[in-house]
């Protein structure tokens, strides 16, 4: 929210804090600040002229030469490319010497040939955004009302000497959206009352009784509606005083009466609006929920179709406006209206929050609706804003309210203990200080011995259970005063298993070259269920943002892929990632979502990057197996991987495998399929995914250390003929089982198939290691366990010795 300074200080005459210490102060109690902008840091020099005379220019088409008076006694020539200025009106003039935003100094120069001794400016020149500057003059220069007196200064006119806090309000205090509300925080924070705007004194007139009823169809969607009548109006501009405070605020003026209802809502947080009475069609205003496929045009031209839980404004049958979100065109205030039915109103947060969401309409009354609003503050801003629009407008205000109060009447007290509030806070704050705490926020405390009873204004309607009294009292005292102390422990803290497995594993990955990725949990229908580990229920959001971000993810993969095809449309090729996060499985009934950690890697491109001295390698699937392999050594996992050939979707039905631990299946690693490389546009990728948890839950064997053998180890080589289907791991299995104590070793050095020895086999060499540490090995014992490794390499895999 964007706040003015100069308005705050309307509340607090005596204010001695500057805008920047006022948001260090409004910072330390819990509401950041995060800007200042000093509106007049760059100007100078900028006063009110009066245009005496404009005439075409005689070398430009698209430029007028001007006589403006800048001073009782000075009148300067300007030449002007603004198509609406003209003679006669009061215009803001940048003199020479003068200085605009962005460091733009204003020098007397020629233009065409003509002289021009300074500028008349737009209010985009003066730093105002283009978004809320009045449409009439969004093209041009800014016309100011006639009575305004030349020379004086047009930064102060326009509320320039002023600086703007921009606040980011949490969802908890939504009760700052208004001014009133930023009014008691400013209080709270320099222990004073602040002085509350008074409604203007306009007397009533008549009854509204006759000429307009209210009616409630669905109590649980409207505490409380009311109207009031103002008559004989006249739309027009704002005064210029309302204007620039709009604006300020990030709010474009449009007449006197919506901008009336913006105004009202910046300083209660109470959204009002304005119809046009003669234009309902009937005495009646009826709040109901809309029909299934109802459809109203808005505001903004567009036909909305509305659904069964959508709240609407109607005359009794045909809706008038969206509730609390945008109002209807059938009803809109024009330059003819001379009628006004002004509302106010409490919706229900939940019905107004799904149906902007919904609509895709994010209005500032929808906002303020949607985080909550004090519900027995619609009463007198309603009645203030009545007030300024028959004064705004001359219009006569009807006596009377026509409303249906559906609203439960109001008390919160919350009981805590003072010894409490010490102890929880670890302070030792004194009941006199305790005391001045509440009454700085306003609120009303009572001591009975060490109970502390605190009555809550309806004004924090966030504040609903003890913690909320503790915070409060935290945050006035001051977080910064609250001492400093160490938890009483007698252990020192450390790292759980899990979590020292974590930071091991993202060290490993991102020292084998691999870049950690951080990608989405919210993902579409196709992709939630794409790669998954085992099949599982989705489980789809309520509310989703955008059907690109309706389900939660049940695998890591397709994140990575989004992330990888993104690069390689950027030219980056090379793409090396990991990532670990959470997936989620769908349950049956109300029942939470199933989470998992899981652990993913995706490589695409070349591994090692072309170079004059060595050659270019790409990924393949043994580098990643290797990485895989690389990591269960470096967790210390006592039971090896085995990986079992695997067919799925989306994986290359040649290179893709099961991983197994303790003969349960983990995951998965292997190459994309084609088809879905194409849909990528990546090239040859591979990937492996795989639930960390079970690596966190697997067995790990001890550290060991040996000594260096001081004895020389054998090697035997030898090469197989097996038939094609035959696995490596089978052949390696096999080895390890008979090779007996002395194998230390196994090595496949050479793959090779031909049609020399048949298109039905393969050819495999291995190189066995033995060594034993006590002695020096003889031939014979060598040869006899080489021996025993062949013999059951024919028996079990009938494999032929070449």
């Amino acid at each position: 929210m964007l706040v003015s300074y100069n308005w705050v200080k309307k509340f607090f005459p005596n204010l001695k804090l500057d805008a920047d210490q006022l948001a260090e102060a409004i910072t330390r109690t819990g509401i950041e600040i995060e800007g200042v902008d000093h509106l007049d840091e760059n100007l100078k020099n900028i006063v009110i002229g009066e245009v005496l005379t404009c005439e075409q220019h005689p070398s430009a088409d698209k430029l007028k030469k001007t006589t403006v008076r800048v001073d009782n006694d000075e009148v300067v020539q300007i030449i002007c490319g603004a198509p609406n200025v003209d003679a006669g009106q009061k215009v803001v003039v940048a003199r020479v010497g003068a200085r605009l935003p962005g460091g733009i100094k204003i020098k007397r120069a020629k233009l065409r040939g003509e002289v021009s001794e300074g500028m008349i400016c737009s209010l985009q020149e003066l730093g105002f955004d283009s978004s809320v500057v009045p449409k009439a003059y969004q093209d041009g220069i800014f016309v100011l009302p006639e009575d305004t007196q030349v020379g004086s200064s047009a930064i102060t006119l326009l509320g320039l000497d002023d600086a703007v806090l921009d606040m980011a309000i949490t969802p908890n205090r939504a009760d700052a959206l208004g001014m009133t509300g930023i009014a008691h925080e400013v209080g709270a924070i320099v222990h004073e009352k602040p002085a509350l705007p008074e409604q203007p004194d306009i007397s009533e007139t008549g009854s509204i009784e006759g000429k307009v009823t209210v009616e409630i169809k669905d109590k649980e969607t409207t505490p409380y509606y009311a109207v009031r009548l103002i008559e004989d109006v006249q739309v027009a501009d704002s005064p210029l005083w309302l204007q620039t405070l709009l604006m300020k605020a990030g709010i474009r003026p449009h007449s006197n009466i919506v901008d009336v209802t913006n105004y009202i809502n910046l300083l209660y947080a109470q959204p009002l609006h304005s119809f046009d009475y003669d234009k309902i069609g009937s005495k009646e205003i009826v709040v109901r929920l809309a029909k299934q496929g109802e459809e109203i045009t808005t505001l903004d031209g567009k036909v909305r179709t509305l659904s069964d839980h959508h709240t609407v404004i109607t005359n009794g049958s045909n809706p008038l406006a969206i509730a609390g979100i945008m109002g209807g065109e059938s009803s809109e205030v024009t330059e003819n209206t001379t009628q006004i039915l002004l509302e106010g109103a409490i919706f229900d947060s939940k019905y107004i929050g799904q149906a902007s969401r919904e609509l895709g309409i994010r209005t500032e009354a929808s906002i303020r609706y949607d985080k909550g609003s004090d519900a027995f503050k619609v009463e007198e801003a309603l009645a203030h804003g009545a007030a300024l629009i028959a004064e705004l407008g001359g219009g006569k205000m009807i006596s009377g309210v026509a409303e249906e109060d559906n609203r439960d009447e109001y008390h919160n007290e919350i009981v805590t203990s003072f010894s409490r509030v010490n102890r929880l806070l670890g302070t030792d704050v004194s009941k006199e200080e305790m005391t001045e705490i509440f009454d700085r926020l306003g609120f009303a405390a009572t001591f009975e011995e060490d109970v502390i009873r605190v009555d809550v204004p309806s004004r924090r309607w966030d504040i609903v259970i003890e913690a909320d009294i503790l915070e409060e009292v935290a945050r006035i005292y001051g977080y910064d005063r609250i001492p400093a102390t160490l938890p009483l422990t007698e252990s020192a803290g450390g790292l759980t298993p899990a979590q020292a497995m974590r930071r091991e594993t993202r060290r490993y990955l991102e020292g084998a070259g691999l870049n950690q990725a951080l990608t989405y949990s919210l993902t579409s229908e196709k992709e939630a269920a794409r790669l998954a580990l085992e099949p599982a229920k989705l489980v789809k959001l309520a509310m989703p943002m955008s059907e690109e971000h309706s389900n939660l993810r049940t695998s890591i993969v397709p994140g990575l892929l989004k992330a990888a095809s993104y690069n390689t449309a950027r030219k980056n090729t090379d793409i090396f990632l990991f990532e670990m996060g959470s997936v989620f499985y769908g349950t049956d009934g109300d029942a939470l979502p199933v989470e998992e950690e899981h652990l993913a890697a995706l490589l695409t491109g070349n591994f090692v990057a072309p170079d004059w001295q060595k050659e270019t390698k790409a990924v393949d699937f043994f580098l990643l197996k290797g990485m895989l392999e690389g990591l269960h050594a470096q967790l210390g996992i006592k039971n090896p991987f085995r990986f079992e050939k695997l067919v799925r979707d989306d994986l290359h039905p040649g290179r893709t495998a099961r991983i197994l631990l303790d003969d349960q299946e983990i995951g998965y690693i292997g190459e994309l399929h084609p088809l879905v490389q194409k849909e990528y546009d990546l090239a040859e990728t591979y990937l492996f995914e795989l639930n960390f948890a079970k690596l966190v839950e697997a067995l790990k064997k001890p550290v060991r250390y040996k000594t260096i053998p001081r004895y020389p180890e054998m090697t035997r080589d030898i090469a197989l003929l097996v038939a094609k289907e035959v696995e490596h791991a089978a052949i390696e299995t096999v080895i390890r089982e008979n090779g007996g104590a002395l194998l230390q070793d196994v090595k496949l050095f050479d793959i090779f198939e031909g049609e020399s020895i048949g298109s039905d086999k393969k050819s495999l060499a291995y190189s066995l290691t033995y060594l034993d540490p006590e002695r020096t090995l003889v031939e014979e014992e060598v040869t006899a366990a080489t021996e025993k490794v062949v013999q059951a390499l024919r028996e079990q895999l009938g494999a032929e010795i070449r």
